[in-house]
């Protein structure tokens, strides 16, 4: 097996790859690579070896290339001299030559572990993570219990949301070890437990992170949130504010938790303090709007609810909030006017057309009513709420035989409404 991995094994050339490599760090690099051309021209196989790495880690890939390259017609078996010739096609980005030269690698060589996982890499890069897949089972089959193996099944299962089968590899890389590769295994299981709705457990894992970053603490609010544990999730989306006032999407949540909790008031501070920080968040007016009509404060409820329907005129939820706020009052044509100005920006409902038919019919323009209830008709001809309320219109506006036709239609739905049943029978004697 040809092994050679750093310089004091190669002792007579040690002194003038050091002096190249003191020049390289000095950015004398044209005298460092003619200092290290010269010498390869008369080295062994172990010193081109040597001069190949360091080809490599100055980042010189075509001249390592050629070199691995050179030792590979000498060595066609060794897998380490593949491998490094792998390491740099993929520096390359030649990840289909990286392939094929360690697939070429023998299952007896002592590289043909390392060829494997680098193949599952090279895979998954591709998108083809069945391959992947079986690369490092094939992996795990030879070595059983190395974690680094688990580690990259897990990594790979959890990146295609097979999260169940990672839990099955992330625990048992936790036995052993709480970080690897700067990944958090007590968060890599939270989530994948969370993402399989098994939130007790995944609790328990977010709970053993110590210094959690704000990423974590707002994950682990919204799991503690899922099982009602809002102590908790209060608690850690509280810490977050304290510690980054700018994390946006923690404000609508905490506010969403203070309100089950019965802390309207303080959900309602937080509302207003938020939108001094994220003022295009049309959620936030959104709640703070609802909040402030349950408080009586009815001409901030309408302001912020305006201001979350001009940040988005299709927000339907708010729309039919602002709509029923001036209903309240009679404002008949204010909703008129809003309905036209958000139906000119695009905004197309059945439920618009309904409500400006309703609008209309209050302030006596009843043509104009007729045409939205029959706008609405065509797609609400299954709603029996709005059938039934097209069907008392048309009566009342003299179009009994449109009336009767409407009626039928909704008690295709409701068949035992014995008012209507009866205003049937009074109508077609």
């Amino acid at each position: 097996m040809f092994i050679m991995t750093n310089l004091t094994e190669c002792d007579s050339m040690l002194e003038d790859l050091q002096y190249a490599n003191d020049l390289l760090q000095t950015n004398r690099v044209e005298e460092a690579l003619k200092l290290i051309d010269n010498k390869i021209k008369t080295a062994n196989l172990e010193e081109q070896f040597v001069i190949g790495e360091l080809y490599f880690e100055w980042g010189f890939f075509d001249k390592a290339l050629i070199v691995f390259q050179k030792i590979e017609e000498v060595l066609p078996d060794e897998g380490q001299i593949k491998f490094f010739i792998a390491s740099i096609y993929i520096e390359l980005e030649m990840d289909a030559e990286a392939i094929e030269i360690l697939s070429e690698i023998n299952k007896t060589d002592d590289f043909y572990l390392e060829a494997l996982m680098q193949l599952a890499d090279l895979y998954e890069s591709q998108g083809l993570f069945e391959v992947a897949e079986l690369k490092l089972r094939e992996a795990k089959s030879i070595d059983p219990d190395q974690i680094i193996i688990d580690f990259a099944l897990a990594e790979l299962l959890f990146s295609i949301g097979e999260y169940n089968k990672a839990v099955i590899h992330y625990e048992k890389v936790i036995q052993e070890q709480e970080i690897i590769m700067d990944v958090n295994i007590n968060e890599r299981l939270a989530e994948s437990l969370a993402m399989i709705s098994n939130y007790e457990k995944a609790l328990t894992y977010y709970s053993k992170i110590e210094n959690m970053n704000n990423d974590m603490l707002f994950k682990y609010g919204f799991i503690a949130s899922q099982i009602n544990r809002n102590d908790i999730a209060i608690n850690s989306w509280e810490k977050l504010i304290e510690q980054d006032p700018d994390y946006h999407s923690v404000y609508t949540e905490l506010a969403k938790v203070y309100q089950l909790e019965g802390m309207n008031q303080e959900a309602y501070d937080l509302l207003k303090k938020s939108l001094k920080i994220d003022e295009f968040n049309k959620e936030l007016y959104f709640m703070a709007g609802k909040l402030a009509n349950e408080f009586g404060d009815y001409k901030n409820s309408e302001t912020y609810i305006r201001e979350a329907v001009i940040l988005d005129n299709d927000y339907k939820e708010a729309v039919i909030f602002l709509i029923n706020i001036l209903k309240d009052k009679d404002r008949h044509n204010e909703i008129i006017e809003l309905i036209d100005d958000i139906k000119r920006m695009g905004a197309e409902d059945p439920e618009y057309d309904w409500e400006l038919a309703r609008s209309y019919n209050e302030i006596e323009k009843f043509d104009k009513a007729y045409e939205y209830y029959q706008l609405a008709a065509n797609l609400l001809d299954t709603d029996a709420i709005f059938l039934k309320e097209y069907g008392y219109f048309l009566l009342e506006d003299g179009r009994s035989e449109q009336a009767v036709q409407i009626f039928k239609k909704y008690l295709e739905i409701d068949p035992l409404d014995s008012d209507i049943i009866g205003l049937l029978n009074r109508i077609e004697l």
